[in-house]
């Protein structure tokens, strides 16, 4: 945190959402849920950016460890040169990814539903949401959001200065102190890398 701090001070008055998300991230996995993340737009590359992050190594190697080396070789005889490719991952998914299941809702049930239908078939009590939203009003995020709260699902916002029915609406919500969309974005990219590393270094030491 205090790298992050350092480099960009305007998140300092935030510094406590941040780490409460951490928290929550790491509570997550610690207890066997996955992230599910949704956003519009630049904020669902950013979804995206964040599933790179969890599911190989970020800044550390996160080679596959003994036990579950020994349990997949149990299993199958896998090659050994396979085994020392393969990374250790967090599990995560970027809803807005699922290109056929978001055009079959938007066709037949209705577009503002999305992520919630997605939610509907993939989330479980004890999973995390990142709901991304610059605004902090958009209609199928905020939908999202209404279900991950009827299933039980913790909900992280990451959203603008203000915070909108995000804000109201989330456990934890991290509010970039700007106003302007490619300013929120801009400092969306060192929070969530920050998050990223973090969990990382965690898990994987």
């Amino acid at each position: 945190m205090r790298d992050l701090l350092a480099r960009y001070p305007q998140l300092s008055k935030i510094e406590n959402e941040i780490q409460a998300s951490l928290n929550v991230i790491i509570d997550c996995y610690q207890n066997g849920g996955k992230i599910l993340l949704c956003g519009n737009g630049g904020s669902a590359a950013d979804c995206e950016h964040i599933v790179g992050e969890l599911m190989k190594g970020f800044l550390s190697k996160r080679p596959i460890n003994k036990e579950k080396r020994t349990l997949m070789k149990n299993n199958f005889p896998i090659e050994e040169e396979l085994l020392d490719k393969l990374q250790d991952g967090l599990p995560a998914i970027s809803l807005p990814s699922l290109v056929a299941i978001n055009s079959a809702v938007c066709n037949d049930i209705d577009a503002g539903l999305i992520y919630a239908q997605q939610l509907v078939a993939l989330g479980k009590s004890g999973d995390v949401l990142v709901a991304i939203s610059t605004s902090g009003n958009s209609k199928n995020v905020i939908e999202a959001v209404k279900v991950a709260k009827a299933l039980g699902i913790m909900v992280i916002g990451l959203t603008g200065n203000g915070g909108g029915k995000l804000k109201e609406l989330s456990n934890v919500c991290i509010c970039a102190p700007e106003s302007e969309t490619y300013k929120i974005q801009e400092l969306h990219l060192p929070i969530y890398h920050y998050l990223c590393a973090a969990v990382e270094k965690h898990f994987f030491k």
